[in-house]
């Protein structure tokens, strides 16, 4: 069967968002509303603009469905504007420092319209509904993904120790998606003074895969190294301009001493993907070599700010190429939140890439059963490497025949 794959369609005030999924397996039951509730989730967050107050974002499932479970057919995903009015909408004249719209319109020689209408974050609908569906997959081989906010202007949060389900309801009770609703109201009035000074504000996102299995990715060759996709398709997120893995660029102050994270040896449990192998500490984020080492992969996403200002900075007028204000378009102040939810959705999607990669079959339940067939290999395979170097060269020479 063919890779598991997305694309998506559509412009910011077109008649929607359309994500083409294809490569996935048949038999997963879809619960629709589950990529309701992540839609839902990327519209909120303290700091939107009025585009939310008109959207209410929901997922019509067109294909690839019967009576909600997947076909193995392509899966289309449609998200319906109510803000649809692009054909009456103006052309800008002033280009957005921080948008594509001068690079854009001398790219493809057009309108600044043409170009900010596909390069706007509203794309991002379509790609949290193809995480959202990835994410059903996903539970189905028992990896979960879970992302909050670590950081908002330069205010850095604390991130508890915990599993996910200890941590959610934290996220869940935060009006930015941190894992400290106890500062909701300091970062709240950072956002609001960020307003009234007509400027925007960007921050930081960390997003937690659980329980990998071992050996997703390769080291074989530079597009199948699982960290680096992981960092293009976050990077490729509108106003991500920087992603790091694990301890990231803090290792590149440390010794190699306090970056490597040793490899301890504790005991194999038959329902454990760590094989019995357990790491003190994880600053690889559980990547090492392009493959997963069964620890949990951490990523994190830097957002600058949103680059519209309601106080716009100098550009020039591309009819007259003389000095003007930047145009506005309707704005948020802050997405920080919003951008979690992306993030953790865009990672959904390419984990599920890489386990349908190792593990693919047709049916849910091919991908479940080569999962565990994997790990009684990989068993087996350690069992036998023990019992092998448990026999000393000192006992093979006893047992030699005499050289006559």
């Amino acid at each position: 069967m063919p890779n598991l794959s997305y694309r998506t369609a559509g412009e910011s005030h077109g008649k929607g968002i359309l994500a083409l999924v294809e490569g996935f397996p048949a038999g997963v039951q879809i619960d629709e509303e589950r990529i309701n509730a992540e839609l839902r989730r990327r519209q909120g967050g303290f700091g939107r603009g009025g585009r939310q107050r008109i959207e209410a974002d929901r997922v019509e499932i067109l294909t690839g469905i019967w009576r909600g479970i997947t076909l193995g057919s392509p899966i289309a995903l449609w998200i319906p504007n109510k803000d649809y009015r692009i054909d009456k909408l103006d052309d800008l004249s002033c280009p957005r420092p921080g948008h594509g719209d001068l690079a854009g319109a001398i790219k493809y020689l057009s309108s600044i319209r043409a170009v900010l209408e596909r390069a706007s974050a509203r794309e991002t609908a379509g790609r949290v509904a193809a995480g959202a569906l990835a994410k059903q997959l996903l539970d189905a081989v028992e990896i979960e993904v879970f992302a909050y906010v670590v950081a908002v202007g330069s205010i850095r949060l604390h991130v508890p120790e915990g599993r996910v389900r200890e941590l959610r309801p934290l996220r869940d009770a935060s009006v930015l998606y941190t894992l400290q609703p106890e500062r909701d109201e300091e970062l709240v009035n950072l956002i609001a003074e960020v307003r009234r000074a007509g400027d925007t504000l960007g921050g930081i996102v960390e997003v937690r895969v659980e329980n990998p299995p071992f050996g997703l990715g390769s080291h074989v060759q530079w597009d199948q190294k699982l960290d680096g996709r992981l960092a293009q398709a976050v990077m490729s997120i509108q106003a991500i301009k920087g992603v790091e893995i694990g301890l990231g660029f803090e290792a590149a102050c440390r010794h190699g001493s306090g970056v490597h994270d040793p490899i301890e040896y504790a005991s194999q449990e038959a329902s454990s993907r760590t094989l019995g192998f357990v790491r003190p500490q994880n600053n690889a984020g559980g990547l090492e070599a392009g493959m997963t080492n069964a620890q949990p992969i951490v990523v994190r996403a830097a957002m600058k700010p949103i680059s519209t200002l309601a106080r716009p900075l100098p550009s020039i007028n591309l009819d007259t190429l003389q000095p003007q204000k930047a145009d506005y378009e309707r704005s948020d102040v802050c997405a920080i939140a919003a951008c979690s939810v992306i993030v953790e959705n865009v990672v959904a999607f390419e984990i599920a890439r890489a386990v349908m990669e190792k593990f693919g079959g047709d049916h849910i339940d091919e991908v479940k059963s080569r999962i565990d067939l994997y790990y009684t290999t990989a068993r087996k395979w350690l069992e036998r490497r023990s019992q092998s170097a448990s026999t000393s060269p000192s006992e093979h020479a006893s047992q030699a025949p005499p050289n006559n």
